[in-house]
């Protein structure tokens, strides 16, 4: 834990000013307007007073009393400050000064020269160019923010200071209170990384959130919040992940694996819950600060109007949870206590004349059903509404077994029963939608709890033959693996290839197809042609010697007139498998996080719709099943609308093979595997075309 950062038993501000609107004026009135009980230094060489404390010039003399600095000098005095921190044994420092590297390299290198003075110092340094920290519990404020929240079990790291600004006064307004809030700025030492370890273990944080426009190092981030995620939950905005990279992608798995999809993927196996929206970060925030976690999906609905309710169950359901009958018992208690003409199913419509006691009758009926998992309490505010008196009736019959959220929904009748559920500690939104939504964050941190062990299998493989082809590559000083060269990689893992051999000559072809058995596939063999088919360098189906030669004869003739330049090195004559549903398994290795594996339906899924899912490598089967249901699509793969059920199993096995050779090999950048011919249970899936990318430099990495 970051003891002098976050708990020191005294601050000194550098760079303190009389000046009241000065950021250093600003900060030592907040240190000592917010009641922090540490010693308090304020540094100015012109010496004198401020805020009745006597201004020191320097810390000299002070060695022992001051944990933590807070710089607010011009950039040039940064270094000499930090000097003089670590000569009086100061161990972290807030540099709050802006104009390092966000604006330029002359900045850029002032920073450089910080982060090595404090690191061999053995300082921690927060910033520069941040707005300072603040932590409720021992009301230390060391920022410039204007506001002091109340004390709360929500703590806030975040890469934008004004957003720090907008989250103070979002917690003022909601009079929802925070544990900690520190703004990282440009991250020259301190990153999220460091922070989110700390905040595991800082017994006043319940829920971690953050803002983040980019994450300092990938493979430290996922292990460090996998390890906070399975003590208490973190909630992540990213921003800035419109940006797909530099690298024209050749591949489908490639064009589609854009930044935002490889943070998603980051997120999913971190535990991480991803918000969409400011809204969205801190709705899932009081949620899970709040209320226990759901054991389950099914969600209970209580209303005083269809409408609403209707709402609600629609939203429930599109985010993939259940809105089921309570249980017959369940229904037939409820009913003998309400109206005639209330409904007893799901949602519960208790009428718009509702007082407290229906609501409290309704509440309890599902909290006693244990068909339900999760309630949501409706209310719009109708003549014979009594909001605030509704919100206490809910809140005295919550038992803590099961998440309760409330929507009540308006504006200025609903104003005291939101002070009733702020006061209780009970999450309310102003729309159903909301409530739905931080109860799906919910259900996913659930599940990522409850999820078993993660075990990922090695099997048994060819590395040699793989090291092989790979050193050929290298010497050659070639990247791009065609078909032939792709399958022989794909065999040493045990991928089923069918038979086949590259045909220099037409009579080659026709030598090789009577060999294997006919029908056979001709494809274009070229390091030049990427996407054989556009060409015309593929034909199907070849049944006779003579269709073999006038396959072989015309391909070559459209191939050198579509791409005269290319590089031909004959045609790979395979037998043809048998008809079966066609998917894609690729890879694509992201700077920041490593490999993503990919996979989806082939043809229009992928060409059109895009209907494809990633996840990070390594994968366990449990992750490669998820991968298949997590497309749209899926439901084909079950055998829908008639059709047969395909191989899950297969697939399943195939992208975890996958997962282990680029895992073993990072030189293989991008890969493809389209088609993969998957049949039914039982059938081997084949693999009909293949090709990867290669890099030999020093990341390994596109």
């Amino acid at each position: 834990m970051l003891q002098a950062l976050l708990h020191p038993k005294g601050v000194a501000v550098i760079g303190a000013s009389r000046t009241p609107g000065k950021v250093g004026n600003a900060i030592l009135s907040n240190l000592v307007k917010g009641g922090y009980a540490g010693k308090i230094i304020a540094v100015n060489p012109a010496g004198g007073e401020i805020l009745g404390l006597k201004c020191r010039p320097d810390l000299n003399g002070l060695e022992g009393s001051v944990d933590l600095s807070v710089v607010v000098v011009p950039p040039p005095a940064v270094m000499g400050a930090l000097e003089m921190s670590a000569k009086a044994g100061v161990k972290a420092a807030a540099v709050i000064t802006a104009g390092f590297k966000e604006v330029g390299a002359d900045g850029a290198r002032m920073e450089q020269e910080m982060v090595a003075f404090c690191r061999k110092k053995g300082m921690r340094l927060l910033g520069p160019n941040c707005l300072g920290l603040i932590n409720t519990e021992n009301s230390m404020n060391a920022s410039f923010a204007t506001q002091m929240p109340r004390p709360g079990s929500i703590s806030v790291i975040s890469q934008s200071g004004a957003l720090c600004t907008a989250i103070l006064d979002w917690s003022m307004g909601r009079g929802v209170g925070l544990a900690k809030l520190i703004s990282i700025g440009n991250k020259a030492d301190l990153c999220e990384t460091d922070l989110l370890l700390a905040l595991r273990d800082d017994p006043q944080t319940r829920v971690i959130t953050c803002y983040l426009e980019s994450i300092t190092a990938g493979d430290e981030f996922i292990k460090a919040a996998e390890s906070v995620s399975a003590v208490k939950p973190v909630v992540i905005l990213k921003a800035g992940t419109t940006q797909a990279g530099g690298k024209a992608a050749s591949s489908h798995t490639g064009s589609l694996a854009g930044t935002d999809i490889a943070y998603g993927a980051a997120f999913r196996r971190a535990g991480v819950i991803r918000a969409e929206s400011f809204e969205g970060l801190f709705d899932a925030a009081m949620a899970l600060a709040m209320q226990p976690l759901p054991k389950g999906e099914r969600v209970a609905i209580i209303t005083n109007a269809g409408g609403p309710g209707i709402m609600a169950a629609d939203a429930v359901e599109n985010l993939g949870m259940q809105v089921k009958p309570l249980t017959e018992s369940i229904s037939t208690a409820l009913r003998e206590k309400l109206p005639a003409a209330a409904s007893v199913g799901n949602p519960i419509d208790v009428l718009g004349d509702a007082d407290p006691d229906r609501y409290a009758t309704a509440l309890n009926a599902a909290l006693d059903d244990d068909s339900v998992d999760a309630i949501i309490v409706l209310l719009t505010p109708q003549a014979m509404s009594r909001p605030a008196e509704t919100a206490r009736a809910v809140i005295d019959n919550l038992r803590g077994n099961k998440p309760v959220l409330a929507a009540f929904m308006g504006g200025q009748d609903v104003m005291p029963a939101r002070s009733e559920f702020v006061a209780a500690h009970l999450p309310d939104y102003t729309a159903p939608e909301r409530a739905v939504a931080a109860l799906r964050a919910m259900c996913d941190y659930a599940a990522w709890r409850r999820r078993p062990p993660r075990i990922v299998t090695r099997f048994p493989v060819n590395r040699r033959r793989v090291e092989r082809v790979l050193s050929r590559y290298q010497r050659a000083g070639r990247t791009e693996v065609g078909e032939v060269d792709a399958k022989e990689i794909l065999r040493a893992y045990d991928f089923s290839v069918l038979p086949g051999q590259l045909a220099r000559s037409a009579e080659d072809a026709v030598a090789i197809a009577d060999r294997i058995g006919y029908p056979v596939a001709m494809k274009i063999v070229s390091p030049d042609i990427i996407h054989k088919s556009d060409m015309g360098g593929v034909k199907l189906n070849l049944a006779t010697a003579s269709q073999v030669v006038d396959a072989y004869d015309l391909m070559m003739l459209r191939i050198g007139r579509r791409a005269p330049n290319a590089l031909l090195e004959g045609v790979y004559v395979e037998q043809m498998c048998k008809p079966g549903r066609e998917v894609i398994l690729g890879m694509h290795r992201d700077l920041q996080f490593g490999p993503m594996l990919m996979f989806g339906l082939g043809g229009i899924f992928v060409e059109v719709m895009k209907d494809v899912s990633f996840y990070l490598a390594p994968i366990t089967r449990d992750e490669a099943l998820q991968m298949l249901m997590g497309t749209r699509s899926f439901a084909l793969l079950k055998g829908a609308r008639g059709q047969s059920a395909v191989d899950l199993d297969a697939i399943a096995g195939a992208l975890q093979r996958i997962s282990q050779l680029v895992t073993d090999f990072p030189q293989i950048i991008e890969m493809d595997i389209n088609p993969f011919i998957v049949g039914e249970v039982g059938t081997p899936p084949f693999v009909a075309d293949a090709r990867m990318t290669l890099s030999f430099g020093s990341d390994k990495q596109s």
